[in-house]
């Protein structure tokens, strides 16, 4: 059996359906997974070893191009014998029709009645991301309760000769930091300030890493190079040679050895913190706003603080302090996520 996915569009949802490519390799032992995504995805989908290809998806996230769809649906006629497609819009169910694949399976989504022929209406039943993708890897009528379903735990496959040359890539920058061990930060957060554990606490925790022997990497895209350089100039000025901004420096590739390399990981919830989760590092997961419920790391190695209850907040900005934090961020204190670090680190 061949099978198409239509992947997510991002990281964080990329790392989950991980879980459902283990399950069809469980339910079709030998079927071909083939993954339709953006190109910036297929360092992730080269590093699990149950997709056979990851095709470009060359449409941009939110763009319609119905012509272009059309075009990419034709060219994969004849090929796929099962597609299941994970996003919710309307659009994403385009392409397994115009390629004509028999089965076309995924959740109930912005009218796509006549789209998808296994269409599945219970989402409620699954809360979780996760439970809804490997949901989607059983037949209709043969898939567990949400409390029976087994959830393959993501991972990323990890060559110690790759993390090394990747290192040799930034030896000046960590030869600076004497090569100190490292402990990974990721204080980016994609959807505005609202979502990120302060600067300041960052920095505090840094600075008692830093005294305890560490070194400090920070990872994030070019939007993070400034909350990076934030932390870093708000060490001590003799300490701000052990924390290294990596911010907007690395391919998403060389991110995955570096956080695999790094003793452990402090982070919002955010893409790269599912990324830590899935190269096994121990991880303390800070949120606020959004919730643990619905997309928390999978990962027996992970902690996660929150001192609310509740589902998700939908803010981007917060009126809590002037850089836009939110106050339920900035009430976890840098000793609260120290006592937890330090409680991973001791295993």
């Amino acid at each position: 059996m061949n099978i198409l996915i239509i992947a997510p569009s991002w990281v964080g949802d990329m790392m989950m359906s991980h879980s459902l490519y283990q399950t069809l390799k469980q339910q079709y032992p030998d079927c071909q997974i083939d993954v339709l995504a953006p190109n910036w995805c297929k360092p992730l989908l080269a590093r699990m070893p149950e997709v056979r290809q990851a095709l470009t998806m060359p449409i941009g996230h939110g763009a319609f191009s119905l012509g272009e769809r059309y075009k990419i649906g034709k060219s994969l006629r004849n090929q796929y014998d099962l597609a299941i497609v994970l996003p919710n819009s309307l659009k994403s169910a385009f392409i397994p029709l115009f390629a004509k694949i028999p089965v076309r399976r995924g959740w109930k989504g912005e009218n796509r009645y006549f789209f998808l022929t296994d269409l599945r209406t219970n989402k409620n039943d699954y809360p979780m991301m996760v439970q809804r993708y490997v949901a989607l890897g059983y037949e209709k009528g043969k898939i567990p309760t949400a409390q029976d379903l087994l959830i393959p735990t993501p991972y990323l496959t990890v060559e110690q000769s790759a993390v090394q040359k990747t290192k040799e890539i930034f030896t000046a920058q960590f030869a600076l930091a004497e090569n100190r061990p490292a402990i990974g930060f990721c204080p980016g957060a994609e959807f505005g300030p609202a979502k990120r554990w302060p600067h300041y606490h960052y920095a505090k925790l840094a600075e008692r890493l830093i005294e305890q022997g560490y070194s400090i990497r920070l990872f994030g895209s070019n939007k993070d190079v400034e909350v990076g350089e934030q932390i870093r100039l708000s060490l001590p000025e003799s300490l701000q040679r052990y924390c290294v901004n990596l911010a907007g420096q690395t391919a998403l590739n060389q991110a995955v050895d570096l956080i695999a390399d790094c003793t452990a990981m402090v982070t919002n919830d955010s893409g790269l913190m599912h990324i830590a989760a899935a190269v096994s590092r121990p991880l303390v997961a800070v949120y606020g706003p959004t919730s643990p419920q619905y997309t928390p790391p999978l990962s027996d190695k992970a902690v996660i603080i929150r001192l609310i209850k509740g589902g998700l907040i939908k803010i981007r900005k917060g009126t809590d302090s002037a850089e836009g934090y939110h106050q339920s961020l900035i009430d976890i204190t840098p000793e609260m996520v120290m006592e937890k670090l330090t409680q991973l680190l001791a295993y």
